[in-house]
């Protein structure tokens, strides 16, 4: 008999600690070799993590709900083996590793000066975890507050120890407080939501009527804090086109049931339009980029998150990676995979990292348009309407005429601080372009 310990397990580059939602095992329990031994949840998604050893459950050292650093022993099992195994856990260096979004590369853009100078002291936006936000959040510590306290994580960052020691030095007075915008100011507006304890908000709330108060869910909180910060970080401006997509419906309709025979899988519109939108990604490099300080940041790679309604009702945003490489087959297969891993909640972290531009398709629930929000640290998401037959006029070199036709509204929100309405409308016209012009007689 041997004691092996079971580590939580490393889930991605920027993953630093996760949250034990559920033990499906108890102490005294036996587990199988890869039997689901616990849930967990991380700020990208939730996960079944299983066990590496076979044998009974002898001690599990985290309960529901605690957040646990990658690498940390989370339980003790009692294996058969004469010998006992101790998995290695990750370095300190490799625990500590600079989030995916944060390496950054630059190219020479015919836009802008030929060499880009990336400074990593500069006044770049600090990078905070769902966790130190939550806490932020409920102890009314507003963003400019946030940004003023010592971070001893990687590169500056504020972790859970930091913000608890500024909490502990404010209630003994060692730390003055943050002083209070003046009243009016931009200043005070953003701060505002962040400044009232959760709790306190819904306690002093009078409701008349029939009500139901329903707290959100953890992911919910954590779209509810990205969807702010974006707001909070990018200057948005949504433009917006009409794209006559009559030969994409055509021609969809007519391969569909060959495309589904030879490739197992249905062919939807979702990577017609990816394939048109990298093409003019290729041209206009920018709408590719993230801000970092006063840099521009122009991405390499063409990785194109995709938005994904759950069962739950909440989104999730996959990435197809190196998109600008594959062609409409490995587009769809892509695409299918990911929209039915994030159902089945079977999505990898990996698996939402490292977008560098964002389609949310609002027509599939109707909308004939939107204004989305931009995915940090992104500075383009493009929304795609819903399909409609409408009379058209039609020119041609025998004059005009007037005929019924697939019709759609694109919409797209980019941030005004480095994509100017010149750059972004000229885009979006070039991707509806793409689409008017799709060739009906191209094979898949």
């Amino acid at each position: 008999m041997s004691l092996v310990d079971l580590v939580m397990p490393k889930m991605g580059e920027s993953i630093m600690e996760a949250t034990i939602l559920r033990w499906h095992k108890k102490p005294g329990d036996h587990v199988k070799l890869d039997e689901t031994l616990l849930e967990i949840a991380t700020d990208k998604v939730d996960t079944e993590v299983p066990s590496t050893f076979e044998g009974t459950i002898a001690e599990i050292l985290f309960a529901e709900n605690d957040v646990v650093p990658i690498g940390s022993v989370i339980a003790r099992i009692q294996t058969q083996g004469t010998a006992t195994v101790q998995p290695q856990a990750p370095a300190p260096e490799a625990a500590l590793a600079v989030p995916q979004e944060q390496v950054v590369e630059t190219e020479d853009i015919p836009y802008q000066p030929t060499s880009i100078n990336i400074n990593r002291q500069s006044s770049a936006i600090r990078f905070y975890s769902p966790l130190v936000l939550n806490i932020a959040a409920s102890e009314g510590i507003s963003m400019s507050e946030l940004e003023t306290i010592p971070g001893t994580g990687n590169e500056g960052r504020v972790t859970k120890k930091d913000i608890l020691d500024h909490i502990a030095a404010k209630r003994t007075g060692k730390r003055p407080e943050q002083p209070t915008a003046p009243e009016g100011s931009s200043q005070a507006m953003v701060q505002a939501p962040m400044q009232q304890n959760p709790q306190e908000l819904a306690q002093g709330v009078s409701y008349s009527g029939n009500a139901e108060i329903i707290e959100m869910d953890r992911m919910r909180r954590l779209i509810a804090d990205h969807m702010v910060r974006s707001k909070s970080t990018s200057a948005h401006v949504t433009s917006f086109v009409e794209a006559d997509v009559t030969n994409i419906v055509i021609w969809r309709e007519k391969i569909k049931k060959e495309f589904e025979k030879r490739e197992g899988d249905k062919i939807t519109f979702t990577p017609l339009f990816i394939e048109a939108i990298v093409k003019c990604l290729k041209k206009y490099t920018w709408l590719n980029s993230s801000v970092e300080g006063n840099n521009i940041v122009v991405k390499k790679d063409i990785n194109i998150g995709m938005a994904t309604a759950l069962p739950s009702g909440n989104l999730i945003v996959p990435v197809i990676r190196n998109a600008d490489q594959l062609n409409l087959v490995g587009l769809t297969k892509q695409v299918n995979n990911l929209a039915n891993a994030a159902r089945n909640n079977k999505l990898r972290p990996e698996d939402t990292q490292g977008g560098t531009f964002t389609i949310t398709n609002v027509g599939t629930f109707g909308s004939l348009m939107g204004t989305p929000i931009i995915n940090q640290p992104q500075v383009a998401v493009l929304a795609t309407g819903a399909i409609k037959k409408r009379p058209v006029v039609i020119e041609t070199e025998q004059g005009d005429s007037i005929a019924i036709r697939h019709m759609m509204y694109i919409s797209m929100s980019y941030d005004h601080r480095i994509i100017d309405g010149a750059l972004g409308s000229t885009f979006l016209s070039a991707v509806a372009k793409e689409l008017e012009q799709f060739n009906v007689n191209r094979d898949f």
